[in-house]
């Protein structure tokens, strides 16, 4: 592995982050919009560097790169706190259209999402993301909602799918101008689960955009009642197994996502520290505060590394133990820099006015949704085999 970065990925992250510079005072006005982030500036990102189709192959008017460019741009974008469809339409549901669409699928749909015309969601029933990932428990084969109650059930009614049940915390799915559904069909006993397409204008369908913790990654419960669906693929795909295969990549970019948030939230607060004086002297001067920092910046950098070689490796067989480990660290390090972003700000540090409140928020909204650290570690190991089953004679 070469770990120095190549020219051109130095030019994504370096042009990302001067077009993203001070973006993070708009993020407040952005939140509060119908789509929840700046549409006119995911268009600019979308027409100027083709940040939807970094990772899309050039066949479907990608750019052609791959995990690591992706990861970098959105180290970029989570430094920024920037609210956009990025993670679930880039990172979620494109990959997912690569893996499970027919050519046809592929051919319709992943232009319009490089192109940034189509943006795209993707629903899990029965708030389990992370177990759909292959992130959490091996053992959660229910996360599809097939028993006798909750998820989403498919019916094939003449000749065309219809989709009955509702899905909550959906990633952008109150603005989402695709969903992709993964739901139960062919009965409770002998059932299987399938991603089904469906449109924003589809009727039958109701989407609510939910108050959470984290405005910048707006959620949504979409309630489905009756609503045509178009089957992803063709029958009988093996939806488990591609979804556990986004998991790698995805916690890669998540990762790096979380890495750029923590560094950003502990170079306000240096930048704070070294102003800020009591007794006539700078805070920042003081050995305890010195301590407290050096500790977030070693996490922030082992972080940064973890993340960077998981990117490396998200095409490989190392992906489903490297992605979670690297999300386990960086969220880790994105907790604790928020944590001391609060408490070296001091009063002004809980205020809404300030930004620090975002960082922290964004913090314990990661460990919810993809979390928490310990359990991506338990999942990993068990995926590494790391601990053997006990035999009794």
């Amino acid at each position: 592995m070469d770990a120095a970065l190549s020219e051109e990925q130095e030019e994504i992250r370096r042009t990302l982050r001067e077009l993203l510079r001070g973006r993070c005072d708009d993020v407040k006005t952005a939140v509060r919009t119908a789509a929840g982030y700046d549409e006119a500036l995911w268009k600019r990102l979308a027409r100027e560097l083709g940040l939807p189709g970094l990772a899309l192959p050039t066949a479907y008017g990608g750019v052609g790169c791959g995990p690591v460019e992706l990861a970098l741009a959105s180290e970029e974008t989570g430094r920024a706190l920037l609210p956009s469809p990025l993670l679930a339409t880039a990172v979620l549901a494109a990959p997912l259209i690569a893996a499970l669409g027919t050519a046809a699928q592929r051919a319709e749909l992943l232009p319009r999402i490089a192109g940034g015309e189509l943006t795209a969601a993707l629903a899990v029933p029965g708030r389990a993301l992370s177990r759909a990932l292959g992130l959490d428990r091996p053992d959660a084969a229910d996360w599809a909602g097939g028993g006798r109650a909750g998820g989403v059930q498919a019916r094939l009614r003449d000749g065309g799918w219809r989709l009955y049940g509702q899905v909550d915390q959906v990633l952008d799915g109150h603005s989402a101008q695709l969903l992709l559904v993964a739901a139960r069909a062919g009965g409770y006993t002998r059932g299987r689960t399938l991603v089904f397409a469906v449109t924003a204008d589809a009727a039958g369908q109701a989407r609510t955009r939910l108050t959470a913790l984290d405005e910048t990654r707006p959620q949504a419960r979409i309630e489905l009642r009756d609503v045509p669906a178009e089957l992803l693929g063709e029958d009988g795909p093996d939806v488990a197994g591609a979804l556990a295969g986004l998991g790698g990549p995805a916690a890669a970019v998540l990762a790096a996502e979380a890495v750029g948030a923590a560094d950003a939230a502990l170079t306000r607060t240096v930048d704070h520290v070294r102003t800020r004086e009591q007794f006539g002297r700078p805070i920042g001067s003081f050995q305890a505060v010195k301590h407290r920092l050096a500790d977030v910046y070693v996490a922030v950098q082992a972080a940064r590394s973890a993340a960077y070689y998981a990117a490396w490796a998200a095409d490989g067989p190392e992906a489903p133990v490297a992605g979670p480990l690297a999300l386990a660290a960086a969220l880790e390090a994105q907790r604790a820099a928020a944590g001391e972003a609060v408490q070296l700000h001091g009063g002004i540090g809980i205020t809404w006015e300030h930004d620090a409140h975002l960082y922290l928020k964004r913090a314990a909204s990661d460990e919810l949704l993809f979390g928490p650290a310990p359990r991506l570690r338990a999942r990993a190991a068990d995926r590494d085999g790391l601990f053997a089953p006990v035999v009794t004679v």
